[in-house]
């Protein structure tokens, strides 16, 4: 990508302390832009929220963050608030990039034996709410505000697992298969307001999320024999895909499942 490709203005990250939340929020304030991000850490991994902080600011760019759970209505509400304050009197739009990229699901069969260990009711649809239908209502509180407008980008990170089959995966599965129904629906109704919504779907990275899943050492490996780079995707690469797609000249692309993954994905 071209390296003197700049941006600007605010870019809200739902997810924002690692993986590919990181990677972006660091790759569009090398960029130009400032950064809302959304986490959820306990103290143990705040280091690393500062450190990612610390590093946008380095880069001239502002950085504010907010430690709460990004599925949580009044918190959501809180957010909101506090960047319309923020961006008072800022140009249109005043969040140009709304990413999300929330990793917080239930990793459990969905028939096991007892039956009482495959996954129940609350965690399924914890699972969607999180990681599936939270993008529509943070979409819906940013619009009302007026804070996303003509040439604001909405991306939101799928997975191979959203079309194939993983052991223990069904839940997250389902939620990535809404994600990109819900990033069709809203690239529909939102392209009369010059709004374009696409859903990225990274190949197989290793990220904190990844290393949760059961038997993810067999992912790496399969994954990185398959490339035909011969290598896993990284956050960066996702990053950097972000970033060109939000230029000003790739306003037109929208409504679409964006592989960004080397080939990964057309290898088998």
């Amino acid at each position: 990508m071209d390296s003197d490709l700049k941006l600007q203005g605010w870019a809200l990250i739902l997810g924002a302390s690692s993986g590919f939340g990181e990677a972006t929020a660091l790759e569009l304030a090398r960029r130009g832009m400032n950064i809302f991000g959304v986490h959820l850490d306990r103290r143990s991994t705040l280091p690393n929220v500062e450190r990612i902080t610390s590093a946008i600011t380095a880069a001239g760019r502002k950085a504010i963050f907010f430690n709460v759970n990004a599925a949580d209505a009044d918190k959501r509400k809180e957010v909101v608030d506090a960047i319309e304050k923020e961006t008072a009197g800022a140009a249109a739009p005043r969040v140009r990039v709304l990413m999300h990229s929330l990793a917080f699901g239930t990793l459990r069969p969905f028939i096991t034996e007892p039956a009482s260990e495959g996954i129940n009711s609350t965690q399924m649809d914890m699972t969607s709410n999180v990681m599936g239908h939270s993008l529509v209502y943070w979409t819906q509180d940013l619009v009302a505000r007026g804070l996303l407008a003509r040439e604001s980008r909405i991306y939101a990170m799928t997975s191979a697992g959203g079309h194939r089959i993983l052991p223990s995966y069904g839940a997250v599965s389902a939620a990535k298969s809404a994600l990109e129904s819900h990033i069709r629906q809203l690239a529909y109704e939102l392209a009369p307001r010059g709004i374009s919504a696409n859903s990225i779907c990274a190949g197989v990275t290793d990220t904190p999320a990844l290393r949760k899943i059961p038997g993810n050492e067999k992912l790496i490996e399969g994954a990185t024999a398959r490339n035909p780079t011969g290598r896993l995707t990284t956050p960066e690469d996702v990053a950097r895909a972000i970033a060109a797609l939000t230029h000003p000249a790739a306003g037109w692309i929208t409504g679409n499942v964006i592989l960004t993954d080397g080939g990964e994905d057309i290898a088998g």
